[in-house]
């Protein structure tokens, strides 16, 4: 099948891209494109008009219009297309609506459960496809006694990623931050390099082989969709300490770190796995495995797979039908 998608997502696009389908990744102004899997190729925009495509991946809600710019087809209409929905909602919790929850002819992919149980998508039709990581390998050695924390922009984000949760975590050993405008921590919550260390943004190998490096994982997330870098965490060997909000307490069991709503409980847990390295190693074995269990690559591409087909042969049949239909014959048409 021939699929046009924006690159969005960088962990989450690499893991959809291995799938066995050509990709077209359009290009964007102002963005460059990292490197590619084999199956997949950067096109420019105006390139889209005469390409032949089977499928539309949309991520964001303007692509909608943007494909039917520059394919000249509507999607849902005219080609197949799904969208993938991979935030909470941003407004209301309970009671937002999906701004396609009035389509019937795209598919919205939600990425948890969570995610799906929240939104209102009113008549669109929903699945969900949970993530798929590419396995790293079991890197975990938890030799500096740290916790390690993933997360980008978390000043600006500030609740919504439980920055302020931070300074107790810091209370029971260093923090040391990885990811985007992590400098900008240290003074916004006052620590010093003794509890708060900043890493920065790394590279993805780098990043796992320094991560697996710090004795457990943090992740203090109020309203986000469930974090990839908490899966691969997971998938690293680490012993993880979650905030228990949104998709965490189904990704996560209590044994491969600690699950709580009550942040004091995973600070405690916290405090043990510094003072206790072996307890730390056992409880990142039952991570990995229940990472792999759950998240792996195969069975996220085969779901895809599943859900591509159906969507594709959905379009087919509706233009089917669109074009099977009696055409009116007015009085005099065979005179």
């Amino acid at each position: 099948m021939k699929i046009v998608v924006w690159y969005l997502h960088g962990g989450w696009m690499q893991a959809f891209l291995s799938g066995s389908h050509e990709y077209l990744v359009p290009i964007e102004a102002g963005r460059d494109l990292p490197p590619l899997p084999e199956n997949a190729r950067s096109v420019e925009a105006a390139d889209l008009a005469d390409a032949e495509v089977d499928l539309v991946v949309l991520q964001r809600t303007e692509e909608l219009e943007w494909a039917e710019s520059l394919l000249g087809r509507r999607p849902g209409r005219d080609v197949a297309a799904v969208f993938v929905e991979h935030n909470t909602p941003k407004q209301s919790p309970v009671a937002e609506r999906h701004f396609l929850a009035d389509r019937t002819d795209i598919p919205v992919v939600h990425v948890t459960h969570f995610n799906r149980l929240i939104w209102d998508s009113g008549a669109a039709p929903t699945v969900v496809i949970e993530h798929g990581i590419p396995d790293p390998g079991a890197r975990y050695t938890g030799e500096i006694e740290a916790l390690g924390i993933v997360v980008n922009e978390p000043v600006r984000r500030g609740r919504v990623t439980g920055t302020d949760l931070l300074p107790g975590f810091a209370s029971a050993g260093r923090l040391d931050c990885f990811g985007i405008a992590t400098d900008r921590l240290p003074q916004a919550l006052g620590l010093g390099p003794d509890r708060l260390r900043v890493i920065g943004d790394l590279p993805t190998e780098r990043l796992h082989t320094e991560l697996a490096r710090r004795r457990a994982y943090v992740h203090p997330m109020r309203w986000t969709s469930l974090g990839l870098s908490l899966l691969e965490a997971m998938f690293l060997g680490m012993p993880v300490l979650a905030l228990d909000a949104t998709e965490a307490g189904r990704a996560v069991p209590p044994e491969a770190g600690a699950l709580s709503a009550d942040p004091a409980e995973l600070v405690a847990t916290a405090d043990l796995l510094l003072l206790d390295p072996d307890e730390a190693r056992r409880r990142g074995v039952i991570a990995r495995e229940a990472a792999l269990a759950r998240y792996g690559l195969s069975r996220f591409l085969d779901d895809w797979d599943a859900v591509l087909a159906d969507t594709r042969d959905a379009q087919v049949r509706r233009t089917r039908s669109r074009t099977a239909q009696p055409h009116l014959i007015t009085e005099g048409a065979l005179s």
